[in-house]
C-alpha cells in the first residue's frame, strides 16, 4: 500500500441505494426523480462507511441515456439526490450501452479504477457492492472484495461473490467485521 492510499466501498445505484423497479423480473432504473426512492437502509449504511475511514463511490452502469430511453438530466438528478441524502463521496457513470471497446460498462473494471486513480484509493482493501452479476464481475475484475445483495432477480452471471447479504446493511456489518478482524490480526 502507497502512504495515504484509503480503502473504499463502491457501491451500484440502482438496488443498492435506491429502489429498483422490477419487471419480469429485471431491474430497472427509476423513470424520474419522483420515482426515485432510496432504500430503508441507505443513508445509515452510507454514514457507517465514512465514519469507520472508507470513502464511499457510487458506480452506476446508465444505458437507458445512450438507448434514448431515459434522459442524462433525470440520471444527474437522481445522482445528486442520492449524493445529497447520503453523504456519498463520488459519483461514476458509464453512459454507454455495453460495447467491446468501452471500459466502464460492468462488468469492465473501468469506473473502479478511475476512481482509485483519482481519489488515491486502495483497491486491494476495497469492497464493491452490487445487487447484480455485473457488479460482481467489476468488483473482481478491479481486484477488490464483492458483496451480492440477493434481490431474487431473474438473471445470472458468470461472477461469484465473496459474500450474499440480503440488504446493503447487512453488507456494511460484513465489512466492519472484517475490517475488524484484520485489524485484530
Amino acid at each position: 500500500m502507497v502512504d495515504g492510499e484509503r480503502p473504499a466501498v463502491f457501491l451500484d445505484r440502482d438496488g443498492v441505494l435506491n429502489e429498483s423497479v422490477v419487471r419480469n423480473g429485471r431491474p430497472y432504473p427509476p423513470a424520474s426523480l419522483a420515482d426515485a426512492r432510496l432504500l430503508h437502509d441507505a443513508v445509515e449504511s452510507v454514514q457507517r462507511l465514512k465514519a469507520a475511514g472508507f470513502v464511499t463511490v457510487v458506480v452506476t452502469n446508465q444505458p437507458d441515456v445512450a438507448k434514448g430511453l431515459q434522459s442524462r438530466e433525470v440520471v444527474d438528478d437522481i445522482n445528486a439526490m442520492i449524493v445529497r441524502e447520503t453523504g456519498v463521496d463520488a459519483v461514476k457513470v458509464c453512459w454507454c450501452l455495453e460495447v467491446e471497446d468501452c471500459p466502464c460498462y460492468k462488468p469492465k473494471p473501468g469506473m473502479l479504477l478511475d476512481a482509485s486513480r483519482e481519489m488515491n484509493l486502495d483497491i486491494s482493501r476495497s469492497y464493491m457492492v452490487g445487487d447484480r452479476w455485473r457488479d460482481v464481475g467489476a468488483g473482481i475484475n478491479a481486484g477488490c472484495k464483492t458483496i451480492l445483495i440477493e434481490r431474487g432477480y431473474d438473471e445470472s452471471g458468470a461472477y461469484s461473490p465473496d459474500i450474499t447479504v440480503s440488504c446493503l446493511s447487512a453488507a456494511v456489518d460484513y465489512i466492519m467485521d472484517a475490517t475488524l478482524s484484520s485489524r485484530r490480526n
